[in-house]
């Protein structure tokens, strides 16, 4: 299916967010960053082998390293809509920087214990906890619209370049200097983002109302996503994928030992050809963007996926296993960077960083998920078994398509309406004042109510989407031809950040609403305070000014 329609359908280099100078710097800083952390991981989990015979704990250093993801996204993101990203991100890594030096000088001194290099990776996942949602979300700032799904690609072949090098570095470097190199080489490899983002200058934008507090902003995205349906369909195919295609990776080591017989280079080795896979993914993003529909693109991330997994499930040689995880990770890359810019495209700049936020826990959490899941079936059943069960299921994701397809890029307009115009009040108002009801009048005929609360029915989710509450439509008993749509917000500075949070794709509803109104004016719109409790003290009308 024809890509038709869509704004982004043309043909586009998968390398054209170079041409933009902020990208290619920040993009290659990022790139020794992901090395680091690469060499970090491995440094950390020969370190824990080291100090503990216990397999849990040593199975730990990987869970503090992802666990600070689930925690702390959300907030994250929340912080990634409401302050300054550039900030935000040389914020973490500066924190990352710190505990690394403190890891290695620690290590280097003999004084690391299990408790205290679990301390350590938690902390280091907690600073890449708070940098993801901004760096995702600075997306937008750094590339046109047009090369944002390349930009998340080129993230991604970055990422997995390093990661068919990095674990090999990471043991080089452990077998030749010890552990606390690995972490020192990891310190070093913040300096040059540190550097890129001092340098960066991103276009600022005016502020046009106050910003958000951290809890309410947490609540604003959970409410956005729920209510948007585009967004929804995303994250559960993304979870579903996570949850069954963890096997490859997290079974692989056991192929690698159990079926095929090989040791750490072998292991090695499959990776890089994952890490290929990704990268030759990634550049067969752009064309297959413009001859597919977004949906057969997942549907064959997910049957590429399940046909790697079935053919490591009877691989007992090295090079049909190699064969199997080129595909594996070109599905990898396809699938995941195809949410990820599904997600910035289908939420607007506001609400961004939180939307990308539950989109990254929702991943993780399937890949979490999945990993336990199908390492359980491989402890009781093997890890061929296993493997077929993973394939079985991502064969399944695929048909989930036909009922939840994933969105088309470019059908919404998410750009702010900038309609609105803060009324002028005649009363003192401040901008913790409310709370504030709003009842706007319509005038509407007989013939046309079915058009007008089908319309209406969309207003609802869109007035709740951005922060209205209490959201009714009444109709008057002695003029049915009267209609009344009333809601509630907390306080002056929501209603004015409700209204400010429209977008061109809402005007459609609103135009078709006012196409309906018979009325020989403007709807009426009535902004009015609620007062329960009626003191002398209040906005009332004086006294003098009453009836008689």
């Amino acid at each position: 299916m024809k890509n038709k329609g869509s704004e982004l359908a043309q043909p586009r280099s998968a390398f054209a967010p170079f041409r933009h100078p902020a990208f290619r710097t920040l993009w290659t800083a990022t790139l020794v960053s992901n090395l680091g952390g690469l060499v970090q991981g491995v440094g950390a989990a020969w370190a824990m082998t080291l100090l503990t015979p216990s397999p849990t704990l040593i199975a730990l250093v990987q869970t503090t390293t992802t666990l600070p993801v689930m925690l702390f996204a959300m907030a994250s993101g929340a912080l990634a809509d409401s302050f300054d990203r550039r900030r935000i991100m040389l914020l973490a890594q500066v924190l990352m920087l710190l505990v690394s030096v403190a890891l290695a000088v620690t290590a280097w001194m003999g004084g690391l214990t299990p408790r205290l290099l679990l301390a350590f990776t938690f902390l280091i996942g907690a600073g890449g906890a708070l940098h993801n949602p901004s760096w995702q979300a600075s997306m937008g700032d750094l590339v046109s619209r047009d090369d944002l799904p390349a930009a998340v690609s080129l993230n991604s072949v970055g990422f997995n370049l390093m990661r068919s090098i990095g674990p090999a570095a990471g043991g080089l470097i452990v077998a030749t200097l010890g552990a606390a190199a690995a972490f020192a080489f990891n310190a070093a490899s913040y300096v040059p983002l540190i550097a890129a983002l001092f340098r960066w200058r991103p276009e600022t934008r005016p502020r046009l109302a106050p910003r958000e507090g951290f809890v309410p902003a947490m609540g604003a995205g959970l409410r956005y996503v729920a209510l948007s349906p585009n967004l929804l369909r995303v994250l559960a195919r993304g979870l579903f994928f996570g949850l069954t295609g963890a096997s490859v990776l997290a079974l692989l080591p056991l192929v690698v030992r159990d079926m095929i017989g090989g040791g750490s280079f072998l292991y090695g080795l499959l990776l890089g050809a994952f890490g290929l896979g990704a990268i030759g993914g990634a550049l067969l993003n752009p064309w297959l963007r413009a001859t597919l529909a977004n949906e057969r693109i997942v549907q064959i991330a997910f049957l590429a996926m399940a046909l790697a997994a079935a053919a490591l499930s009877q691989s007992h040689t090295l090079w049909l296993s190699v064969l199997a995880m080129l595909p594996a990770g070109a599905a990898w890359v396809l699938a995941l960077s195809l949410f990820n810019v599904t997600v910035q495209l289908s939420t607007p700049r506001w609400v961004v960083g939180r939307a990308l936020a539950l989109y990254q826990m929702a991943t993780f959490g399937g890949l979490a998920a999945g990993a336990w899941i199908w390492g359980v079936v491989a402890s009781a059943q093997g890890v061929d078994v296993a493997l077929i069960g993973s394939a079985a299921g991502l064969g399944l994701g695929a048909v989930l398509g036909l009922w939840v397809p994933v969105p088309q890029f470019g059908t919404l307009d998410l750009d702010p309406a900038g309609r609105f115009r803060e009324p002028v009040l005649r009363l003192d108002m401040r901008g913790r004042s409310g709370p504030i009801m709003v009842m706007i009048d319509y005038r509407i005929d007989q013939a046309d109510v079915p058009a007008f609360l089908a319309a209406m029915g969309e207003r609802r989710r869109i007035r709740r989407r951005d922060g209205a509450r209490n959201w009714a439509l009444l109709r008057d008993l002695e003029e049915p031809e009267l209609w009344s749509e009333s809601y509630h917000v907390a306080t002056w500075d929501e209603y004015l950040r409700h209204n400010l949070r429209r977008t061109k794709a809402d005007i459609a509803v609103s135009e078709r609403i006012l196409a309906l109104h018979r009325g020989p004016d403007q709807p009426r719109v009535h902004r009015m305070i609620e007062r329960h409790n009626v003191s002398p003290e209040d906005d009332l009308p004086l006294r003098s000014a009453d009836p008689p």
